[in-house]
């Protein structure tokens, strides 16, 4: 099983990133996806996620600024990050649940800052 991050950077508060996850190793498409993040100095946060027939659900505070998707022909999941602020600085994983298992991805840094 191997999560890829990628799509990471510096960007300016107000600005946008989108983060990809390239998966490979298990069955994709009947799996259930997620991103999570954890700031310098904080836990693990949980962001966002998306069940296998596309049904996306998240964090009240990332709701109408995040947007999770995902392409099953590319094994691809995504997270459209609009309207970003320093608060959001953190490194950025992706994650796949297989049954009882939870694997995740090395992450991606995601700095906002002007």
């Amino acid at each position: 099983v191997q999560l890829v991050e990628s799509g990471g950077g510096l960007v300016q508060p107000g600005g946008s990133l989108r983060l990809s996850c390239s998966a490979s190793g298990f069955t994709f498409n009947s799996s259930t996806m997620s991103w999570a993040r954890q700031a310098p100095g904080k836990g693990l946060e949980w962001v966002s996620g998306i069940y296998s027939d596309g049904i996306t659900y998240y964090k009240d505070s990332m709701k109408g600024r995040f947007t999770i998707s995902r392409d099953n022909a590319k094994n691809t999941v995504y997270l459209q990050m609009n309207s970003l602020e320093p608060e959001d600085t953190a490194v950025y994983y992706c994650a796949a649940i297989l049954g009882v298992r939870v694997i995740r991805g090395q992450g991606t840094q995601v700095t906002v800052s002007s």
